[in-house]
């Protein structure tokens, strides 16, 4: 890999073709999910996602060349994605419920999406290896215009005063926890409380921000 996520590589398939190929596609990316999400990239085999697709490896590289193709598939779809609901919140909106609701919409992504979510946590635990370009960038630039919302809403009195960048890696740390220590909250827990989650952070966040 070459840490190039946002620059296709030679040779990977272009996303048209007949149903039948969308559907072989949409089942490799889906097997490919779930066996990244579980091995890491490292740990993850062509054999194992062409099991899971229930498919031939043959039949699997005439869709995706190799590993490599599969998982930056994956990754395109997952950090477009991820950074959506950061590109939602509204600048003339009111400041608690715009934040709010981005708390809660991240929780709610990692209720729907847990294996995406573990993707993302082994690519940065990893290092970011084909990510990085994309965190220095396009993930920087829209911290970077978030954080001069956030200003302006504490300096017009609208907001309590706060770190807009560390507030947002506090929101990513309490909604994110959910996905990827899932094991030890249905341990602790006897099961998921996405419920009594969004409760919690409502109330957390909402003592942080209001004035």
């Amino acid at each position: 890999m070459d840490g190039k996520l946002a620059t296709p590589r030679p040779g990977e398939p272009k996303r048209t073709g007949t149903r039948i190929q969308k559907e072989k596609r949409a089942a490799i990316l889906e097997a490919g999910l779930t066996v990244f999400a579980e091995a890491g990239f490292r740990g993850a085999t062509l054999d194992r996602i062409a099991g899971e697709a229930g498919l031939s490896k043959p039949n699997l590289l005439y869709y995706y060349p190799s590993k490599e193709a599969i998982y930056d598939a994956l990754l395109r779809d997952l950090l477009a994605n991820w950074l959506d609901p950061l590109k939602c919140l509204d600048p003339e909106g009111e400041p608690v419920t715009e934040l709010l609701a981005y708390v809660r919409r991240k929780l709610e992504m990692s209720r729907d999406f847990p294996r995406e979510s573990r993707l993302f946590a082994n690519e940065i635990l990893s290092g970011a290896p084909e990510i990085l370009p994309v965190l220095e960038g396009e993930l920087r630039e829209l911290v970077e215009k978030t954080a001069l919302v956030i200003d302006g809403w504490v300096a017009d009195g609208r907001l309590a005063p706060v770190d807009p960048r560390h507030l947002l890696f506090s929101i990513w740390a309490q909604t994110q926890h959910y996905a990827d220590f899932d094991v030890q909250v249905r341990a602790v827990l006897g099961g998921p409380d996405f419920d009594g989650a969004a409760r919690h952070l409502d109330l957390m966040f909402r003592r942080i921000l209001e004035v």
